[in-house]
C-alpha cells in the first residue's frame, strides 16, 4: 500500500537482529532457559486484498520467537473497520486501538514489555494548506507528546537531530514552532538532551554481502541479470547498449522528484567526458507514464523518456523497471560489481540512504549526495565520494576523474571498494545496531531508576496537552474524514484494473 516503502523491510530486519542480540546477552547471563520475545504489533484488516493482514497472529521468516501481532480498528460503535486506511486518517482510531493493543501485549507476552520502540515520521512545512486531506496538526501533536514521554531517542545520523549549516534537523524543527490559531511551541524538545543517540541500521547480510564472497554467490541469477542489464528484447527496459563492454555506473530508487534520478540521467547526457568512460544504467518507476496512477512519478518518467529520445545517449543509457524482488537485486549490486561498475544515489536530500548501504556492502564503489545522511556515511575519497545533486556538472566530472583514474591504475578501484567495506563493518551493520541499541535500553532503564526521569508534573502536563489539543484536533476531523484514504484507495482500484 501507497504508506509502506522501505519501512516494513527495516522493521522485519530490526527485530531479526534484536532476537540475535537478546539470545546472545541472555546466555552470556547463564539464562538457558530464558529466550527473547518480540511482537510486531501493528493493525488487523480483514479486506486483506489476499495477503495475510487478516490475521492476528503470524511467525516472522527466519526469526524463533518474533511474531506479528494485529489488533483492528474500531469506530466510535466498537464496529471493526474492515478495509485499510491511510496513516494520515488513522488519528480517530489510535486512543480505543491503544488501549484494546495494550491488553492484548500483556496477554500475548505475559507481562509488561521492557523495551516499547516506536518509530518516528518526519513532519510537512507546509502543514496548513494540507491539512484538511493529511491532518499534518494531529501528527506534529503527537510527535511532540512522544518525543517528551519517551525514555531515549535513536536517530541513523547526527543531521536528523541538528541539521546542519543549510538545513534545521528533522527533531530540531519541533524546538520552537507555531500552528496558527492552533497553539505555538516555545520549547517542544531539547536536542542537546542525553536522550539522543545515534545507532544507525544496516542492510540484510543474508542478501547484501561483498562480491568477493565467491562461495555465496547467487550465480543461477546471472542468466536472468545479464538479460534484463543488455537483452534488446527485454520488456522490462528501455534502451540498449552498444559497448557492454564498458564499466556500468549504477542507481536504483524511486522514480520521484527527490531521488532525482531524471537529474542524473541529464548529467550523463550532458557529459561526453562520462559517455565515453561508462555505461549509464537506472532502475527505478516505469517505462511509461501511463501505467502509473503517481502525478509526480508519471511527470518524472515523461522528463526520462525526453532524455533517452533526445539522441544524446543512444547506445549508452540504459532505463529498466522498478526491480522489487529483494533477493536478485542483492546479486545485482555484486554482478555489476564484478564489471568494476559503480553506484550512484543522487538524491536532491536523503535522511539515511539505505541503498548507499546496500551498494557498499557488496563492494561496490558509491558516489552519494552530500545532502543528508550519506555525507555521514561515506568518508570522501575514502569510502566513497560526495557528489552535491544541485551542481551536476561537477558531480558528473567526480565520476569521471574515478574512472579515469581506474582505467590507469586499477588499483584504485579495489582501494575504494575495500574502504566502503571497511565502513560498512564498523559502523553500519544490524548487529551493531541491535548491541548498541540494547546497551542503551539498560543504560537508560538503570539512569530511570537512579534518577527518577518519569517527573510526575511534565507527565501530568502531557496527559492535559493530549486531552485538551489532541482529541480537539481528532474530533475535528470529522469535517473532512478519510480524505487521503480516499485518494488512495482510488488509485489502488486503477492498479487493480490496468493489470487486470
Amino acid at each position: 500500500m501507497p504508506d509502506t516503502g522501505g519501512q516494513v523491510v527495516y522493521i522485519l530486519d530490526q527485530v531479526k537482529a534484536l532476537e540475535a542480540e537478546m539470545g546472545k546477552r541472555l546466555a552470556l547471563a547463564g539464562l538457558e532457559n530464558a529466550h527473547p520475545d518480540i511482537v510486531i504489533l501493528t493493525r488487523l484488516i480483514p479486506d486483506s486484498h489476499g495477503t495475510s493482514c487478516n490475521e492476528r497472529l503470524e511467525p516472522v521468516a527466519g526469526t524463533q520467537y518474533c511474531r506479528i501481532l494485529r489488533v483492528p480498528f474500531r469506530d466510535a460503535q466498537g464496529r471493526v473497520l474492515d478495509h485499510w486506511i491511510s496513516r494520515f486518517d488513522v488519528w480517530p482510531y489510535l486512543e480505543r486501538f491503544t488501549i484494546e493493543s495494550s491488553k492484548e501485549i500483556l496477554a500475548e507476552l505475559g507481562g509488561k514489555p521492557d523495551l516499547l520502540i516506536g518509530n518516528y515520521r518526519q513532519g510537512y512545512i507546509y502543514w496548513e494548506s494540507m491539512d484538511k486531506k493529511y491532518h499534518f496538526s494531529c501528527q506534529f501533536t503527537a510527535d511532540i507528546i512522544a518525543m517528551n514521554t519517551s525514555d531515549f531517542i535513536i536517530t541513523s545520523t547526527y543531521q536528523e537531530i541538528a541539521g546542519h549549516d543549510e538545513m534545521v534537523g528533522q527533531y530540531e524543527s519541533y524546538q520552537s514552532f507555531t500552528m496558527p490559531h492552533l497553539y505555538r511551541v516555545v520549547n517542544g524538545i531539547d536536542i542537546y538532551s542525553p536522550k539522543f543517540n545515534i545507532v544507525s541500521p544496516g542492510a540484510d547480510s543474508e542478501i547484501y554481502f561483498p562480491f568477493s564472497e565467491s562461495s555465496r554467490r547467487l550465480t543461477s541469477l546471472h542468466a536472468d541479470l545479464e538479460e534484463l542489464l543488455f537483452s534488446p528484447n527485454s520488456k522490462e527496459a528501455m534502451g540498449t547498449l552498444s559497448d557492454p563492454g564498458k564499466p556500468i555506473l549504477f542507481s536504483m530508487a524511486r522514480l520521484d522528484k527527490v531521488k532525482n534520478l531524471t537529474g542524473l540521467a541529464e548529467w550523463y547526457a550532458g557529459s561526453e567526458r562520462l559517455q565515453g568512460l561508462v555505461n549509464l544504467i537506472i532502475v527505478g518507476g516505469v517505462t511509461d507514464p501511463s501505467k502509473t496512477m503517481d502525478r509526480e512519478e508519471a511527470v518524472e518518467c515523461q522528463k526520462m523518456l525526453d532524455i533517452m529520445n533526445s539522441g544524446r545517449v543512444d547506445g549508452k543509457f540504459r532505463w529498466i523497471n522498478a526491480q522489487k524482488n529483494r533477493v536478485r537485486n542483492g546479486e545485482l549490486y555484486r554482478f555489476i560489481a564484478d564489471r568494476r561498475g559503480a553506484f550512484v544515489q543522487p538524491a536532491l536530500y536523503e535522511a539515511f540512504g539505505l541503498t548507499v548501504i546496500e551498494a557498499m556492502t557488496c563492494g561496490l564503489p558509491t558516489f552519494a549526495t552530500n545532502r543528508g545522511g550519506p555525507a555521514e556515511i561515506i568518508k570522501h575519497r575514502r569510502s566513497g565520494f560526495h557528489i552535491d545533486p544541485f551542481h551536476g556538472e561537477a558531480s558528473a566530472n567526480v565520476i569521471a576523474d574515478f574512472f579515469e583514474a581506474t582505467a590507469k591504475k586499477p588499483d584504485e578501484w579495489d582501494r575504494i571498494s575495500k574502504g566502503g567495506l571497511e565502513r560498512i563493518f564498523s559502523r553500519y551493520t544490524w548487529e551493531i545496531y541491535a548491541n548498541r541499541l540494547m546497551t542503551l535500553n539498560q543504560v537508560y532503564t538503570f539512569w530511570k531508576y537512579i534518577s527518577n526521569l518519569e517527573h510526575s508534573e511534565a507527565k501530568r502536563y502531557l496527559e492535559m496537552f493530549y486531552i485538551l489539543k489532541m482529541r480537539a484536533l481528532i474530533e475535528k476531523m470529522s469535517e473532512h474524514p478519510n480524505k487521503a484514504t480516499e485518494d488512495a484507495e482510488e488509485q489502488l482500484k486503477k492498479k487493480e484494473q490496468a493489470s487486470a
